[in-house]
């Protein structure tokens, strides 16, 4: 309990003040002095409390308490006579006290009969001034949370890359879902003249606002960093000397930088600190270890290098703690050998969206995610000349429950992205249509609209192309040489009553493209980019 604090009103006579010309205003009188209130501070540990909580008499009078305590004490040199304790189901919220009467007499029983009425009914209004009170403060607070997370996201947004690389010979996936307590992931990529890139993902203890800051800070000096050094472990130990001075108590960073040498799959890497990457190869899952402490908590460390192959068929996964330390129901932990095992299992196409269909499936629908996941996927085919690729850049990815009404969503979501190209206004009207059949499809078809099975949609988009993927959790269920309806043949009953989806998305958009594996489905909407059309977003 914490400390009472009792207010008290005392009213003393004055002197008559001499009389006053009739032109003049009337003095006030003597009885109509103006109340004295006096704080009165009583710990919590006085036995005061415990007798007043207890108390069923109503009205204390003070000259007769027996009790030797500092709060008595504090009420007699104060001149409180009564004291109304205000209990309310068994709490005392508040005190009335009351000095000497201005007539001078005693308090009589029918005044002690008035106050404690008074008292009875005080009692619980005050105690709802106190809870509503109570409500206001905190839904302010909730208010400045809510505010400094929007700062934090809107940071972190900023920062994290728009769009993955294109590196020939090798396709380039990353993944990042943040909890609603933001955290302090990060990732990116540092491509260099002489073809080669770094990537580098990241961990800021704490959340909120000071980890997307320091998060921030760390980022930049890693870049600064990288045009200057070469070594990854140089990189590291540069950025650990700057950071170290600057960073808040208490908080630090984990960071892994790999560096890759396209043509040769050379990858030279260090860490500081951060989970271990994981490399599959024809032999099996294997960690990638090197030594390092994370930054910004000791100055003069260094970090020990190694080096890995990435042959065609192989992939390099770098990711955060969120994912390994999510939690299903039962408060099991996802866990280090569960990941390194599924990394093992055979998978065709991309590994991250089957690796998000194992996690949901482990956590189930009403997971409250603890922590952000981030995942950047390094997947090796064929060795490349060198030459670049048209970049595909990533203007939007986010995920739906599979719900009645969500293909709206999706259509606004995705309208309000390309908003931002200028396209032609009847493509955009058929782009909408085709994305809200699509993601009705799949909401119903492959995922049965279990909405522990989102459908995740993509927007992204080159210079040539714009294009729409929506993927749902079912597998090879369909694809896109369903024949073109027939009316007549369906009224008949000699063709399937469904077709009619796909029939339309097609005649909406200038491709679609339908890939499936064993775990997932992916319909892709791609429109072509005008001639001369604006090739930059603009904000």
């Amino acid at each position: 309990m914490t400390t009472t604090k009792a207010f008290w009103r005392n009213r003393s006579r004055k002197a008559a003040a001499p009389a006053t010309p009739p032109t003049a205003p009337a003095a006030p009188a003597a009885n109509d002095a103006p109340a004295v209130i006096a704080p009165l501070d009583i710990p919590p540990t006085d036995p005061l409390i415990e007798f007043f909580r207890n108390n069923t008499s109503g009205v204390v009078d003070v000259d007769r308490l027996a009790l030797d305590s500092p709060g008595v004490h504090a009420l007699r040199t104060a001149g409180v006579r009564l004291v109304l304790p205000l209990v309310s189901q068994g709490e005392l919220v508040g005190l009335i006290n009351l000095g000497q009467r201005l007539s001078e007499q005693d308090y009589s029983s029918d005044d002690r009969r008035l106050l404690g009425t008074l008292a009875t009914q005080a009692a619980p209004a005050v105690r709802v001034a106190q809870l509503v009170r109570q409500q206001q403060l905190e839904a302010l607070e909730r208010q400045r949370i809510e505010q400094e997370l929007r700062v934090a996201r809107l940071i972190q947004q900023f920062l994290l890359p728009k769009a993955v690389p294109s590196v020939a010979g090798y396709e380039v996936s990353a993944f990042y879902q943040p909890a609603r307590a933001v955290g302090g992931d990060f990732y990116d990529f540092i491509q260099f003249p002489d073809g080669r890139i770094s990537f580098v993902i990241g961990d800021v203890t704490d959340k909120g606002v000071p980890a997307a800051l320091v998060m921030a800070t760390t980022r930049t000096l890693l870049r600064a960093t990288a045009e200057q050094l070469v070594s990854p472990g140089a990189v590291l130990e540069r950025t650990n000397n700057l950071l170290v001075e600057e960073i808040p108590p208490k908080m630090f960073v984990t960071c892994l930088y790999a560096l890759l040498e396209p043509a040769s799959g050379t990858l030279v890497f260090a860490n500081a600190g951060h989970d271990l990457p994981y490399h599959r190869t024809r032999e099996g899952v294997f960690e990638l270890r090197a030594r390092g402490m994370p930054l910004g908590l000791l100055p003069g460390m260094q970090y020990e290098e190694k080096e890995a192959t990435l042959r065609p068929g192989d992939c390099l996964l770098l990711y955060s703690d969120g994912l390994v330390e999510a939690h299903s129901p039962s408060r099991e932990m996802f866990g280090f050998p569960r990941l390194q095992g599924l990394m093992g299992e055979s998978v065709n196409g991309n590994l991250v969206p089957f690796l998000l269909d194992r996690l949901h499936a482990f956590t189930g629908p009403d997971w409250e995610q603890e922590d952000d996941v981030t995942m950047v996927l390094l997947q090796a085919h064929g060795r490349g000349n060198g030459s670049h690729t048209r970049q595909m850049e990533t203007l939007a990815r986010f995920e739906l429950p599979s719900r009645p009404g969500n293909e709206r969503r999706a259509m606004e979501q995705v309208a309000e992205v390309v908003g931002l190209l200028h396209l032609p206004q009847d493509k955009v009207q058929r782009l909408k249509t085709a994305v809200a059949e699509a993601t009705m499809n799949a909401m119903e078809h492959g995922n049965k609209y279990r909405e522990d099975a989102p459908v995740l949609i993509e927007v992204a988009r080159d210079s040539r192309n714009l294009t729409v993927s929506i993927t749902d959790r079912g597998g090879n269920q369909f694809g896109s040489d369903t024949p073109a309806p027939d009316l007549m043949a369906k009224l008949a009953g000699q063709q399937s009553p469904r077709g009619w989806g796909l029939f339309l998305i097609q005649n909406m958009v200038d491709e679609m493209q339908v890939t499936s594996d064993e775990a997932h489905h992916t319909v892709k909407l791609v429109i072509h980019l005008a001639e001369g059309a604006q090739g930059e977003l603009t904000e």
